[in-house]
């Protein structure tokens, strides 16, 4: 079973900050600079975790997967235009 999560990083080398971003692409939706979400099994979790260590040092970056609700629904204000699948939006 898949679960929603939220991948956030901050990355001090331009070098290192690349390699970050082109794995994420394939990981997830890109919503905005160093913010993607992602929707994995348990397993891939695990994987993402550990390819993510072998990319980032980790005295230098900072990265947080933050689990997101199975039932969560999203805000999007502003020009952001990019919704995961399965993911309601809310607009008040």
């Amino acid at each position: 079973m898949k679960a929603n999560y939220l991948v956030c990083y901050d990355i001090a080398a331009p070098k290192r900050l690349a390699k970050v971003y082109k794995f994420m692409k394939g990981s997830g939706i890109h919503l905005q600079y160093s913010v993607f979400h992602c929707s994995l099994t348990w397993q891939q979790l695990l994987q993402l975790e550990e390819k993510i260590s072998w990319l980032i040092d980790e005295e230098e970056d900072d990265v947080r997967i933050y689990p997101l609700p199975s039932n969560g629904k999203m805000i999007v204000m502003g020009c952001g235009d990019r919704v995961p699948e399965g993911v309601e939006i809310f607009i008040e």
